[in-house]
């Protein structure tokens, strides 16, 4: 019981009221939603670190049909495709995973289950049905680089932020979040400027 409720809070309730505080007072012109991923640990009691490592990006779309059967989701995506953000979408997310790729010289992570649909033609963007894609009213784009429980993230974000590179596990490597972050600034800035001309 204690476990459905904390995933009523955070997987329901708690978005829905991020999504109005965005879209009611926020009103953004974009969402990017910035998070590392992660892989299931193989034995939960004792975790070890793993090997895997990779990056992808994810806009709304890939709805199921059992999805499909409940009012709010039907209405909710009603509403995304007469907005029309999904046209802003994919181009972005597409650029986006370019520059990302670029910077963080990660694979692109491959689903393996049927909740998603690939988009594009970077191989790093997924359409899924989430909630928060669903709710909030932009374009939304999730990014989901770096597996934090891989040998090589654990200790890049070990070293914390730093400026210039670092030898971190034996390879020069540029502070994690500073390479997140100049990774989205370089495809919003190509986005836009290519936008532009």
């Amino acid at each position: 019981m204690r476990w459905e409720k904390e995933l009523l809070f955070y997987r329901n309730s708690e978005i829905r009221e991020r999504a109005e505080l965005v879209n009611e007072r926020i009103r953004p012109d974009l969402v990017l939603c910035l998070h590392f991923n992660a892989e299931a640990w193989n034995e939960p009691t004792k975790p070890t670190l793993v090997d895997h490592n990779h990056l992808h990006l994810l806009v709304n779309g890939a709805y199921l049909p059992p999805e499909l059967e409940f009012d709010d989701v039907r209405f909710e995506m009603l509403q995304r495709l007469l907005s029309r953000t999904h046209e802003a979408e994919i181009g972005l997310a597409e650029q986006l995973a370019v520059t990302m790729a670029r910077r963080t010289q990660l694979p692109p992570y491959q689903y393996t289950t049927e909740n998603v649909t690939r988009a594009g033609t970077t191989g790093y963007v997924y359409l899924r049905n989430l909630l928060a894609t669903r709710l909030y009213q932009a374009p939304v784009i999730y990014f989901e680089p770096y597996v934090m429980n891989s040998d090589e993230v654990f200790w890049r974000v070990e070293e914390g932020d730093y400026e210039g590179l670092r030898n971190v596990n034996g390879t020069d490597r540029p502070s994690i979040y500073r390479e997140y972050a100049d990774g989205i600034v370089d495809g919003l800035v190509e986005y836009y400027r290519a936008a532009r001309k």
